[in-house]
């Protein structure tokens, strides 16, 4: 194994966001979905908020909450949002249980994360997925959807 696939046990405990492999930075994403519901920028200026949506991207399968197609998914959805190391204190869009956020924020991963807890299915037995997603090919007025 090579330092770029290499995990660390409890690695986001000793290292910063920016000393992450990237495979270790994958690991952080929880597999809740979240970021892929569609959002809409509504106001002007400093009066902008992000509304939050239930409304699903056409690549999320909202049983699984994984990307249909994770490696295209930027040349297939022109609106797919890298997060990456460099910009991810930029992100405050990011859910507030986003490990992403989390630890840029300075806090802690909770109970729940795979990663605490060993288990892939316990972001969902935690019940912090999307309920009721809808299809964005299915979804009229964005704004009936807002959450």
């Amino acid at each position: 194994m090579d330092k770029k696939t290499e995990i660390l046990p409890k690695f986001w405990e000793i290292k910063k966001i920016e000393e992450m492999n990237d495979a270790e930075w994958e690991a952080l994403c929880d597999g809740c979905g979240l970021c892929c519901y569609r959002k809409i920028v509504d106001g002007y200026l400093w009066k902008k908020k992000i509304l939050n949506t239930r409304i699903a991207c056409n690549l999320l399968d909202t049983e699984t909450c994984r990307c249909k197609n994770y490696a295209s998914r930027f040349s297939l959805q022109s609106e797919c949002v890298k997060l990456d190391k460099k910009s991810i204190k930029h992100f405050k869009w990011l859910p507030q249980n986003c490990a992403y956020r989390l630890l840029a924020e300075g806090k802690t991963l909770p109970d729940w994360h795979p990663l605490i807890s060993g288990n892939p299915e316990s972001v969902k037995q935690a019940d912090i997925c999307i309920k009721d997603p809808v299809s964005e090919k299915d979804a009229g007025d964005w704004y009936d959807y807002v959450v």
